[in-house]
């Protein structure tokens, strides 16, 4: 199924996949692994989140890793970020969809929205951000990331 972002400000789907595939693995390779966090892949999708699509797109779930099947399941996953996204009125765009790719949907809406982050919300905003932001108070945290994010978005 096609995703459509008409009107949403964004040229196309395409470009956002670009975008995020540059911020998650630069090189867009398919065997990336981040050690720290368990992610893998082109998309850098969590274990957790594939054994989820897997059985949603009724992957085999020892095939996740296989390239085509990371594009099943990032394409899947981007689609219920959008739907997300429209759902509680958050215009979809590089920054929205990424920021929902990498804290989740609810995380997304949590912090967009300020309500309900708790401290491993908080946790995951330091972790997302480089190491010169990391240290700001909890207080200014959540602005720094959103900032962050918004402007680093437009750059790639």
């Amino acid at each position: 199924m096609a995703i459509g972002l008409q009107g949403c400000g964004e040229p196309s789907l395409e470009k956002i996949k670009t975008k995020i595939v540059k911020v998650e693995t630069p090189h867009g390779e398919y065997t990336t692994v981040n050690k720290s966090s368990g992610a893998y892949g082109k998309y850098q999708i969590m274990p957790k989140t594939a054994k989820h699509y897997t059985r949603k797109l009724n992957i085999p779930h020892r095939e996740w890793k296989k390239p085509e099947n990371q594009d099943k399941i990032f394409t899947a996953l981007l689609e219920d970020n959008i739907n997300n996204l429209k759902k509680y009125g958050f215009k979809p765009d590089a920054f929205t969809v990424y920021g929902c790719h990498q804290q989740g949907a609810t995380g997304f809406v949590c912090i967009m929205t300020n309500k309900n982050l708790s401290n491993k919300a908080y946790m995951r905003l330091r972790r997302n951000l480089p190491k010169k932001y990391r240290n700001v108070n909890k207080n200014e945290l959540r602005e720094t990331w959103i900032e962050y994010w918004k402007n680093r978005m437009r750059e790639v």
